[in-house]
């Protein structure tokens, strides 16, 4: 069992993480179920907060104590406006932030219920991600990782391979996409993806049999599957084993940004050097810890309330085979 103090910040600067992606104003509507059909439905709270895949990770970092950037766009109108400055005030470096005129900023309407499960409206307009800047390996080298979603996918793909070529961790957040998307973001160093998004790509729904099936795909990448309260499954490159851990038990009230506060620890994780274990372990409790807490990314816990958590969790890892 590793103790807590492994998971203590390591010495000198906070390690610096890179996130690129989708940056969503939300309108989060709390209610005791979600719809079966037409008609009205009646919430008994909301928020309304700046978030989505690449932003919401880059908060985790930021809670964790990183220091985290986003690279994302928004359309130049009043909404754009109030994301950026929603976002920096929650301790994330938006310089690197896009504003595109002629294009509308990212929402997304979302119901969340007493059981934590949601379902969500997004709209991106078609113009927002069109412009995209050459990254060169100077853009990165001030980095210790990289994570990109599949929002954006040619900035993306500029910005995993010139973290590859600078020889920095190049972390790609495998959530569901277009044909194609992941396939072209094959530069990434480390892929964890989200169940749904590990499915679909690998044909399959035992998932075991569909890490197998994912490494064989991306040979040059670590490759794990987020899978809920099942917990996460990774395959180990030193043994050639799949290596299962089930997810910490919480009651979850909001599981919205769950996967997304997973992949920001486990960049922070990375970035600091631990071994995938304790990545793994990390991140696995960051997102559970949020699951806990309505309002999405706001319920991201920081670096106190993980190594507590993990202080009384003693599950083990599991190994098997591919059969």
């Amino acid at each position: 069992m590793t103790t807590s103090s492994a998971f203590e910040a390591p010495p000198g600067p906070a390690r610096r993480v890179l996130c690129v992606g989708a940056a969503v104003m939300d309108t989060l509507f709390r209610v005791r179920s979600l719809p079966a059909g037409q008609g009205k439905i009646l919430p008994y709270d909301m928020l309304q907060i700046a978030e989505g895949m690449a932003s919401s990770a880059a908060f985790a970092v930021a809670r964790l104590g990183g220091n985290a950037s986003l690279w994302g766009a928004v359309g130049n109108d009043a909404t754009g406006e109030r994301i950026i400055a929603d976002l920096g005030n929650s301790g994330i470096d938006t310089s690197g932030m896009l504003r595109v005129d002629g294009a509308r900023s990212a929402v997304s309407t979302i119901l969340v219920d007493d059981q934590g499960e949601r379902l969500i409206v997004p709209f991106y307009d078609a113009g927002l991600h069109e412009t995209v800047k050459p990254v060169t390996i100077e853009d990165v080298s001030s980095f210790d990782a990289v994570l990109v979603d599949v929002r954006w996918p040619k900035l993306a793909l500029r910005t995993l391979s010139a973290a590859r070529e600078a020889g920095k961790p190049a972390i790609l957040d495998g959530d569901v996409a277009a044909d194609g998307v992941i396939e072209m973001l094959a530069p990434a160093s480390h892929i964890v993806f989200s169940q749904p998004a590990a499915e679909r790509l690998a044909g399959a729904a035992e998932l075991v049999k569909v890490v197998g099936l994912l490494k064989r795909k991306f040979e040059q990448a670590f490759v794990s599957v987020t899978a809920g309260e099942n917990g996460s499954f990774w395959f180990e490159d030193r043994t050639g084993e799949i290596a299962h851990l089930a997810a910490p038990k919480v009651r979850a009230v909001d599981t919205l940004a769950a996967g997304d506060i997973f992949h920001g620890a486990f960049a922070l994780a990375v970035a600091e050097g631990l071994p995938i274990e304790e990545t793994m372990r990390w991140a696995s409790m960051a997102a559970a810890l949020k699951c806990q807490v309505f309002g999405g990314r706001t319920g991201a816990p920081s670096r106190v309330e993980v190594c507590d958590g993990l202080r009384d969790w003693d599950v083990p890892m599991t190994k098997m085979r591919d059969r």
